[in-house]
């Protein structure tokens, strides 16, 4: 039995900008997405009424509710509206789609599985310029490390450094889909003040000791080393520094990967 459309009543969007009305409007559907408010299966309400609700022409309207579906998050059926699709055929790594999943994420189990992807593929990458890589490559990432050590005294250059390192790994691997994946979502949760949480008094010198660990084992041609030393730093800085009253991890992020 086909569902009725949500009520146009049941949706208190924010107030819109008065720019970018398209823009705007992407953004607050894909967050009542996200948030639950509208749920699989549901279906948007009627054109009229909701271009009503957004202050926004039918056009509009129409062009957003594209976008919507670009992203996976709906399915539109002539004759029978617009219906919210299940989690599993969301493009997650779609910029608005993936910020608001990290907007909204109380308990961080999002953040909890965006570091096991991340600690997935960074750590493949370590390990494969473990395998191969030149001279130059190699001062590359000594430079990186040696500017994390000069600047550990400066919280914004430091981290700063810290991603120069990072980026210089996914870059050398020449895992050109990894290190697209691996940036996307690294980006988005940099931007999120629980991704960021809250570093123990110990924090710099352990990311410096980490880092360490990865470029000794890449020297030194060591990929199983690499891999590990990669996959146990993003995890473990992530663990400390994990906002406690958040709940438990989601998943496998404590820790090093299974013997």
């Amino acid at each position: 039995m086909a569902k009725d459309p949500i009520p146009v009543d049941r949706l208190i969007p924010r107030r819109l900008p008065v720019g970018r009305l398209g823009v705007a409007v992407v953004a607050e559907l894909v967050d009542l997405i996200v948030t639950g408010q509208l749920q699989e299966g549901d279906l948007l309400p009627p054109e009229g009424p909701l271009s009503d609700l957004f202050g926004v022409s039918r056009t509009v309207l129409r062009e957003s509710v594209k976008r919507l579906e670009e992203k996976g998050l709906v399915t539109v059926s002539p004759g029978r509206g617009t219906q919210v699709r299940a989690r599993g055929y969301w493009n997650m790594l779609d910029p608005v789609v993936l910020s608001a999943l990290i907007d909204n994420d109380e308990s961080l189990g999002v953040l909890d599985e965006l570091t096991v992807v991340r600690a997935s593929l960074e750590s493949a990458m370590a390990g494969a310029v473990a395998g191969a890589h030149s001279a130059a490559e190699l001062r590359r990432l000594e430079n990186a490390l040696t500017t994390m050590r000069e600047s550990e005294s400066e919280t914004d250059s430091f981290r700063q450094a810290d991603v120069i390192f990072h980026y210089a790994v996914m870059e050398i691997s020449g895992n050109r889909l990894a290190e697209n994946i691996a940036k996307q979502v690294y980006k988005r949760a940099v931007d999120s003040s629980r991704y960021q949480g809250i570093d123990p008094p110990d924090a710099v010198a352990l990311t410096l000791e980490e880092h360490a660990a990865i470029f000794d084992a890449i020297a030194r041609k060591d990929v199983a080393a690499a891999e590990k030393a990669m996959h146990d730093h993003i995890c473990g800085s992530w663990e400390r520094r994990r906002l406690v009253d958040a709940g438990p991890p989601r998943g496998r992020v404590r820790g090093q990967k299974k013997k």
